[in-house]
């Protein structure tokens, strides 16, 4: 098989949309209608790249056995909400400053999902 050198073989050289086989004669862009010789076309490797980040981003693994944040039942505290007075916050940590301060705390309301922080 002949691979093409121009890279938008399969594109309408109109309006740069995806052609359409529709017979085995021509090629048709849905957009503009514009027609092109299907044998410009039939033939030709089609070559491109996915990386494994975008295949796990598809799956929805994350790197590394990471569990995400929907995945992990996070801690809960008994502390009343600021807002709707709920009494149990879920919350986690960061480290957002140098090491030698402490961490940040994020609570956040399962209720009324009021966002606040502490630290």
């Amino acid at each position: 098989m002949q691979k093409s050198r121009e890279s938008g073989f399969l594109f309408c050289n109109m309006c740069s949309t995806m052609l359409v086989l529709k017979s085995s004669k021509n090629a048709e862009c849905p957009l503009c209608k514009t027609t092109r010789n299907a044998q410009e076309i039939i033939g030709k490797d089609i070559s491109y790249v996915v990386s494994d980040e975008d295949i796990r981003r598809e799956l929805g693994i994350s790197l590394f056995g990471e569990k995400t944040q929907e995945d992990t039942e996070l801690p809960k505290i008994k502390k009343a909400c600021e807002k709707c007075q709920h009494p149990e916050l879920v919350y986690t940590t960061r480290q957002t400053r140098s090491a030698d301060e402490g961490q940040t705390t994020y609570y956040t309301c399962p209720n009324c999902g009021h966002r606040f922080t502490e630290g």
